[in-house]
């Protein structure tokens, strides 16, 4: 059975989803993210079959997310490059750690995002792009933006009125 499309979807999460929704991608972000490059390093460090790794290589080439490079002609070899699109994704993948270790990872973190120079641990966190100020999350909500159809902004507002 085929899975639906999101890619007609108005939804940013929905269309982000449609990208890298299936957990193989994620962690292959995660790992291009943290500097893994070629085929071999992915498969030794996901222990992912090689056919579903290439599909997921090629989906996320073709999302943008990454950038096939050639590193060797005899025999033909690629890496793959995060681009810019695909460094973007650095803060879901830290807001996925942050809140993972909070729920599931037990009495003691496996990993944590860090400032590199102090080595200090840090927290995702919204912030007022005008003014840099740190929002708290329970300050926030979503709300229609200026590109935003009729159905988007009756969904968000039978949202908000449900939840009164």
């Amino acid at each position: 059975m085929q899975r639906k499309t999101l890619l007609n979807a108005e939804c940013p999460v929905a269309l982000s989803l449609e990208h890298v929704g299936e957990w193989w991608s994620l962690l292959i972000m995660r790992d291009a993210l943290q500097g893994l490059r070629r085929f071999d390093e992915f498969s030794k460090s996901l222990a992912i079959a090689p056919n579903m790794l290439t599909r997921r290589l090629n989906a996320l080439v073709d999302a943008g997310l990454l950038e096939r490079r050639a590193y060797s002609t005899k025999p033909l070899r690629h890496e793959y490059v995060p681009t810019e699109r695909g460094r973007d994704l650095i803060g879901v993948i830290f807001a996925l750690i942050a809140w993972g270790n909070k729920h599931f990872a037990g009495s003691e973190d496996s990993v944590r995002v860090v400032e590199k120079t102090s080595g200090r641990t840090v927290q995702p966190m919204m912030v007022d792009i005008e003014t840099g100020t740190v929002v708290p999350w329970e300050d926030c909500e979503v709300a229609a933006g200026p590109g935003a159809s009729d159905d988007m902004r009756e969904r968000i507002a039978g949202i908000k009125t449900r939840l009164q």
